[in-house]
């Protein structure tokens, strides 16, 4: 296969993961929640784990979207250590979420919307360049528009509803 053809492939499976990871933060806002889905795919090719988050509706601050994908797929694998993954979430992760990614040895994640309140991997801080942590390689604004977009629209009803 020549080298613009994986490059398209890679894209594309890029693309169908995060399309996944934003359904989930659609069901997450559909149940009240702020939509930030998540999901965890091996090397593979298959999905490990997926998250959305939780924290109103199971009252529990940790109940975010990337640690729930992260707990189902180590439980999944039989191990803590996700080496070989590649995390797809709509939110740039908060500084809770982006420590357990490098501490879990997550390879990659691809993130679509920036969070310039409390985003963990550039837009605050960076985790993923911490002397003596381990280093993910990071890929932000894969659907972007979209992420941010979901995000604005719950948050705008959110007030509206208030």
């Amino acid at each position: 296969m020549k080298k613009d053809e994986m490059k398209q492939k890679e894209a594309a499976f890029d693309a169908e993961k995060m399309r996944m990871a934003l359904d989930l933060a659609r069901e997450a806002a559909a149940d009240g929640e702020t939509p930030v889905g998540a999901v965890v795919v091996w090397d593979d090719g298959r999905v490990v784990g997926v998250g959305r988050n939780r924290r109103e509706k199971e009252k529990n601050a940790l109940r975010h979207a990337e640690i729930e994908a992260i707990d189902a797929a180590c439980k999944a694998l039989g191990g803590w250590r996700l080496h070989k993954a590649t995390v797809y979430v709509t939110l740039e992760p908060c500084p809770m979420c982006a420590g357990a990614l490098v501490n879990a040895r997550v390879r990659r994640v691809v993130y679509g919307a920036s969070d310039s309140a409390a985003g963990a991997f550039g837009s605050v801080l960076d985790l993923s360049k911490t002397p003596g942590l381990f280093h993910p390689k990071i890929e932000k604004g894969l659907f972007s528009n979209e992420a941010q977009k979901l995000l604005s629209d719950f948050f705008s009803d959110m007030r509206r509803k208030r």
